[in-house]
């Protein structure tokens, strides 16, 4: 094919064992990218007992055939993704997900939010991938073997 990859956004556990399901019958080949999503109407919770279960669920089913980030839906955009960085995923912040920097002061823009996860990264003393090794972990195809 063209060397397409999905990033698989599971909002449950039950969206784990589905994407268990199409990788045991060859539908989707690993690495996988699974976005961990909390916080969503309809979804798991947004707290990190929630996102622990996701995490040894997938653990379970993918052992190392996965990658993982996680998307805290509002105020629980940072915190999710700090905890997710310390579990071993990558993280995800945006306007998208959450409005705000802080408490009532909204985000000027998505490199605001991204700056800030920075500070806790290296706060954490976790290391930044660049792009180059991002593209390599997730298997990703690169700008020289796209039409644009």
């Amino acid at each position: 094919g063209c060397g397409t990859r999905f990033e698989f956004e599971c909002y449950d556990v039950g969206h784990l064992f589905t994407l268990a399901h199409f990788l045991d019958r060859g539908l989707v080949r690993p690495p996988l990218f699974v976005q961990f999503v909390l916080g969503i109407l309809g979804g798991i919770g947004a707290d990190p007992d929630q996102l622990a279960h996701m995490k040894r669920t997938a653990d379970r089913l993918f052992g190392d055939d996965y990658r993982f980030s996680v998307l805290g839906a509002g105020r629980h955009q940072l915190p999710l993704a700090s905890m997710g960085a310390a579990m071993g995923g990558n993280v995800r912040v945006g306007l998208e997900d959450n409005l705000f920097l802080d408490r009532g002061v909204l985000a000027p823009s998505n490199a605001a939010q991204v700056g800030r996860i920075r500070q806790v990264l290296d706060g954490l003393g976790l290391e930044i991938a660049t792009p180059a090794e991002a593209r390599e972990m997730l298997a990703l195809k690169g700008a020289d073997r796209v039409a644009f």
